[in-house]
C-alpha cells in the first residue's frame, strides 16, 4: 500500500510558505558558511569560489551561474519546477545580500559552524524539493537523474562535491576545505536519506 496516492496537491499558499522557509534557512546557512570563509558544493560552491577569488558578491555570482540550468529544467522537469527554482534562486541571491546586515557573528567554531550549515541547508533543500522546486544548478541535474534512473539525488550531488572539493584543496587552506567538506556531507546525507519518491510525492 502506498501512502502518497491520497495526498492532496499543494495549494499556492503551501508552495509560498514552503519556498519562503526553504530559501530563508538556506540563506542563513550560507551566511554561516561565508562568515567562516568555508566553501560548499554544487552550484552554490562554484559561486562561493568565484566570489572569493573575484571579489564579486555571492548573490550576483550565484544568480548568474544558475542561468544555463533553467533551459534544462524547463525542457526536462517542467514549467512549474523551473519557475519555482528561478524564484527560489532569485530570493536567495537577494537574502544573502541582506542578512549579513542584520546577523553578525563575533565567533564561530568551524566544526560546529560546518555542521550547522549542513543541517540548515539540507533541511532547506528538502523543503524546496517537496514543493517541486530547488536552488537550481546541480540540484536540477541531480533530481533529473533520480527521476530517470532511481539513483538518489543526494549521492549524485555528493559525487560532484567530492570533485569540487578536490579542486578547492589546491586553492584554499586545506583545513578549511576539510571543514567545508563535512558540511557538504551533512547536506547530502540528509537529502539521500530523507528525499525518497516512494515515500513522498510533491504535486
Amino acid at each position: 500500500m502506498t501512502e502518497h496516492a491520497s495526498q492532496p496537491a499543494h495549494s499556492l499558499f503551501d508552495d509560498l510558505q514552503g519556498i519562503s522557509l526553504g530559501v530563508f534557512l538556506a540563506s542563513i546557512g550560507l551566511h554561516l558558511l561565508t562568515t567562516m570563509g568555508l566553501i560548499t558544493g554544487q552550484t552554490a560552491g562554484i559561486a562561493v569560489i568565484i566570489s572569493y577569488l573575484s571579489g564579486y558578491s555571492f548573490g550576483l555570482v550565484f544568480f548568474l551561474v544558475n542561468l544555463p540550468f533553467y533551459v534544462l529544467a524547463w525542457r526536462r522537469l517542467g514549467r512549474a519546477f523551473t519557475i519555482k527554482s528561478l524564484i527560489s534562486v532569485t530570493l536567495l541571491s537577494l537574502l544573502t545580500e541582506i542578512i549579513p546586515h542584520g546577523m553578525v557573528f563575533t565567533y564561530l567554531d568551524p566544526l560546529l559552524g560546518a555542521v550547522t550549515f549542513g543541517a540548515l541547508t539540507g533541511v532547506a533543500l528538502l523543503v524546496l524539493f517537496r514543493h517541486n522546486g530547488s536552488l537550481g544548478g546541480l540540484g536540477v541535474v541531480a533530481l533529473l537523474i533520480q527521476d530517470t534512473t532511481g539513483f538518489r539525488a543526494g549521492w549524485v550531488q555528493l559525487i560532484f562535491d567530492l570533485c569540487l572539493f578536490g579542486i578547492a584543496f589546491f586553492l584554499f587552506d586545506p583545513v578549511l576545505v576539510l571543514y567545508s567538506l563535512l558540511g557538504a556531507v551533512v547536506i547530502n546525507v540528509i537529502i539521500a536519506i530523507n528525499h525518497r519518491r516512494d515515500r513522498y510525492v510533491a504535486t
